[in-house]
């Protein structure tokens, strides 16, 4: 399967860029500059600043809890892969302006979903599951990250989606919180996942959440993230089913080799993925091509320099 830059156009998103060394004004005059905007201070609880382009949507530039010392989070409008240039843009200039990425800061991709029915999530909860390791190990995915505010998808969730027959959306809800007290409160503890679902049902962004990207000033990186984010989105809408039987377990000697599989398998093939094939592979040990070393006596080193 190969998907189109016509398919990635349908679906929307969004990216929260969080960054420290550079101030909340400072970074939405970046962004005016950028966008050819107007920056303007809203205040309230999050002092933010507000840039309204052109065409009249807004970016917001806030402070973020998990932040220390001059820090901003950027927040984009709702995007299409139309905008991915003008975002690239933004990223680089932010980074002339001394943001920095650092172990504290993160990206996070959401992807519009108001179009998904009970077994699109069903689909993209267990494709997600089934190469959740290869997919954080590609993503650079810090440790400390994983054990705070990214964690590993709930296994008891998986069996508990996977078991049901007639989903709902009020099911696979009941399913995601799994008593969760908080569940109705923006900042509930279910949210805090590599891939997190609570926009499905409060707040009335209809969006699924990747919480897993690294914080990053590189403009390739943070379209790897989007290209990936809506690449697996897209699978999940448009699959007549998937498995989270027998989850993949990661393995040095043929990562390369699965992920190029596993992308190949979500359509991310020809020129448009590129970039996202390169960023995502650089992180991984082994072979593309081989997926347990070669087998003609050629070691990598002579493959690389052959």
């Amino acid at each position: 399967m190969t998907i189109t830059e016509a398919e990635m156009a349908s679906r929307t998103f969004g990216c929260e860029l969080e960054y420290e060394g550079i101030s909340q004004e400072r970074a939405a005059k970046v962004v005016a500059e950028a966008t050819g905007g107007t920056a303007r201070y809203e205040g309230y609880h999050l002092h933010n600043w507000t840039v309204t382009m052109p065409d009249g949507r807004k970016w917001q530039v806030v402070s973020d809890g998990s932040l220390c010392g001059t820090s901003a989070e950027v927040v984009t409008p709702v995007m299409t892969i139309a905008d991915l240039d003008l975002l690239q843009d933004v990223v680089r200039k932010l980074r002339k302006a001394k943001a920095k990425a650092n172990s504290r800061t993160g990206l996070h991709v959401h992807v519009g979903a108001a179009d998904f029915t009970a077994e699109n999530v069903k689909n993209l909860v267990k494709t997600f599951y089934k190469q959740e390791e290869l997919i954080l190990k590609a993503a650079g995915t810090l440790q400390s990250r994983i054990e705070s505010y990214t964690r590993k998808t709930d296994h008891g969730f998986v069996d508990r989606i996977c078991a049901m027959r007639n989903p709902t959306m009020a099911k696979i809800g009941d399913a995601y919180y799994g008593g969760c007290y908080d569940r109705h409160s923006h900042y509930c503890r279910a949210r805090y996942r590599a891939l997190n679902l609570h926009n499905l049902w409060n707040g009335g962004k209809h969006t699924v959440e990747y919480r897993f990207f690294n914080g990053t000033t590189h403009a390739g990186e943070v379209k790897t993230a989007v290209q990936l984010a809506l690449l697996i989105a897209i699978r999940a809408k448009n699959a007549k089913a998937s498995s989270a039987k027998n989850p993949r377990p990661y393995s040095e000697a043929s990562a390369k080799y699965d992920l190029r599989v596993f992308l190949l398998r979500l359509g991310a093939n020809g020129d448009l993925f590129k970039t996202m094939r390169y960023h995502l592979c650089k992180n991984l040990p082994g072979s593309a091509a081989w997926k347990d070393g070669r087998h003609d006596g050629r070691n990598a080193n002579a493959e690389a320099n052959g």
